[in-house]
C-alpha cells in the first residue's frame, strides 16, 4: 500500500485564490531601488552583494591520500593531492597522483584543468595531463572529465584521457564518507580504469585494465588533519593482467595502508 492521501493546503478548495498582478506592477524599473538611489549607485551595490554572497575567489589544497602500503609482494607509498583557485562557477584545478617504492623508483602524473560548474553539484573539467616515469614512456594527454557529488553522497571524479600518441583511456574514482562519530569516519573507495586499445609500452591491454577497492578508517584530530589506517585490494584485468605476468609481476595485490588526509 502507498502513503495515505492526506490533503494539503494546496488541495483546500476554501483557500482564497490570488488574482494575477495588474499590468502596472510590471511597468516600473527592473529594480525598484533604482528609482530612489539611481541606477549607477545600485549597479555597484548589487555587484558588491553578488561578490559577498558567492562571487569571492577562494583557494584550497587537498591531500586526499598520502600513505604507505605493506603487502606480501608489494610495499611502497603513494600520493593523491589536488587543489583549486577561483570562484563558484569558474576555477583552475590542479591534480597530481603517483606512487613509488622504498628503493626510490617513482612514477606519477600532474594535471592542469579549467573547471566550470554546470549544475549545483557537478563541474565539467578540461585540460592537460603530463605523466612522468623513470623508465619508459612519459606521454602527454588531453583531459575531459566531470567531478561532483552523486546521489547518496558519493564523491565522483571521472575523466577520459587522449594521449599525443592517440591512445584513449578512462578512469573513474568514487568515494564515500560514512561518519561513525563526529571525528571517526569510514571511507570506502573504488577506482576503475579502461583503455580503448592495447598500449604495450605502458603495460595496458584493451578493455578494462585495472580495479582498486579500499576501505580506510580515519580519525579527524582536526577537520583539516586526519591520520588513517585501512586495507586496499587491486587487480589488473584482461590483457593488462597478461602483460603484467609476462613482465614477471603479479596482477593482484592486497595491502594494508597507513596514511594522512589533510586540507588547507
Amino acid at each position: 500500500m502507498g502513503p495515505p492521501a492526506v490533503p494539503t493546503s494546496v488541495d483546500d478548495p476554501g483557500r482564497p485564490r490570488l488574482p494575477p498582478p495588474p499590468p502596472s506592477a510590471l511597468s516600473g524599473p527592473a529594480h525598484a531601488a533604482d528609482a530612489m538611489w539611481g541606477e549607477a549607485a545600485m549597479t555597484g551595490a548589487r555587484a558588491m552583494l553578488l561578490h559577498e554572497n558567492g562571487g569571492m575567489r577562494s583557494t584550497a589544497v587537498i591531500i586526499d591520500r598520502f600513505e604507505a602500503g605493506f603487502g606480501e609482494s608489494e610495499e611502497g607509498w603513494l600520493w593523491d593531492v589536488a587543489g583549486w583557485t577561483g570562484g563558484d562557477i569558474n576555477r583552475f584545478w590542479w591534480k597530481s597522483e603517483g606512487e613509488g617504492d622504498f628503493d626510490g623508483e617513482i612514477e606519477g602524473e600532474v594535471q592542469a584543468l579549467y573547471s566550470r560548474a554546470v549544475t549545483p553539484f557537478w563541474d565539467v573539467q578540461a585540460g592537460v595531463r603530463q605523466d612522468f616515469r623513470e623508465d619508459g614512456e612519459s606521454p602527454t594527454h588531453l583531459v575531459l572529465g566531470v567531478q561532483g557529488l552523486a546521489p547518496h553522497w558519493w564523491e565522483v571524479d571521472a575523466a577520459a584521457f587522449l594521449s599525443t600518441g592517440g591512445d584513449l583511456t578512462v578512469r573513474v574514482e568514487a568515494e564515500y564518507d560514512q561518519r561513525i562519530t563526529q571525528r571517526l569516519i569510514l571511507q570506502p573507495r573504488i577506482e576503475v580504469e579502461a583503455s580503448a586499445s592495447d598500449v604495450p609500452e605502458l603495460g595496458l591491454g584493451s578493455g578494462l585494465t585495472h580495479v582498486e577497492a579500499g576501505l580506510r578508517l580515519r580519525y579527524e584530530i582536526a577537520r583539516e588533519f586526519a591520520p588513517y589506517v585501512g586495507v586496499e585490494w587491486s587487480r589488473d584485468l584482461g590483457g593488462t593482467a597478461d602483460l603484467t605476468r609476462a613482465l614477471g609481476g603479479e596482477p593482484e595485490h592486497t595491502r594494508f595502508v597507513i596514511g594522512l588526509r589533510a586540507w588547507f
